[in-house]
């Protein structure tokens, strides 16, 4: 069985992360997601919904075996629980591949960094973007 871990924000879950988790999980057989926690996104804003409830979303849905929220101090220590074939990045995340590949060999941990597709909208009004998507919110809503 090969085990695939996906990780994230997932503030406003979106087209875009259903395409990359669903990518992630056609690498392996089985996809464990972690749920970044908000004290630990510092290269954007920090998510507004809680960590429970982020996870609990991502959780349900249908391509997602695990879902886990990451741990408070060390990224790599779910990494190590979880123990992956393989690690499938977002092909817009900010995360350094040959770094990450650095970092688990310092750790003794054997797995594969491969990074997902991208996908475009498939209509004018589809947005794929957490910050896309509060920038419509805020310009529709914000006067209000």
């Amino acid at each position: 069985m090969t085990r695939v871990v996906a990780q994230g924000t997932f503030d406003i879950v979106h087209p875009g992360h259903l395409h990359y988790l669903q990518e992630a999980k056609a690498m392996g057989d089985e996809l464990h997601v972690i749920v970044a926690r908000r004290q630990n996104v510092t290269h954007k804003e920090p998510p507004v919904l809680s960590n429970r409830q982020r996870r609990d979303v991502i959780a349900a849905l249908e391509t997602v075996d695990v879902a886990h929220v990451g741990h408070e101090t060390d990224i790599f220590a779910p990494i190590e629980e979880i123990d992956p074939d393989v690690i499938a990045l977002g092909f817009d995340q900010h995360h350094d591949a040959d770094g990450i590949r650095e970092a688990l060999a310092e750790r003794g941990i054997d797995c594969r960094v491969d990074r997902v597709t991208g996908r475009e909208p498939r209509y004018d009004e589809e947005i794929l973007s957490t910050g896309a998507i509060i920038d419509r919110i805020l310009e529709q809503r914000g006067s209000e």
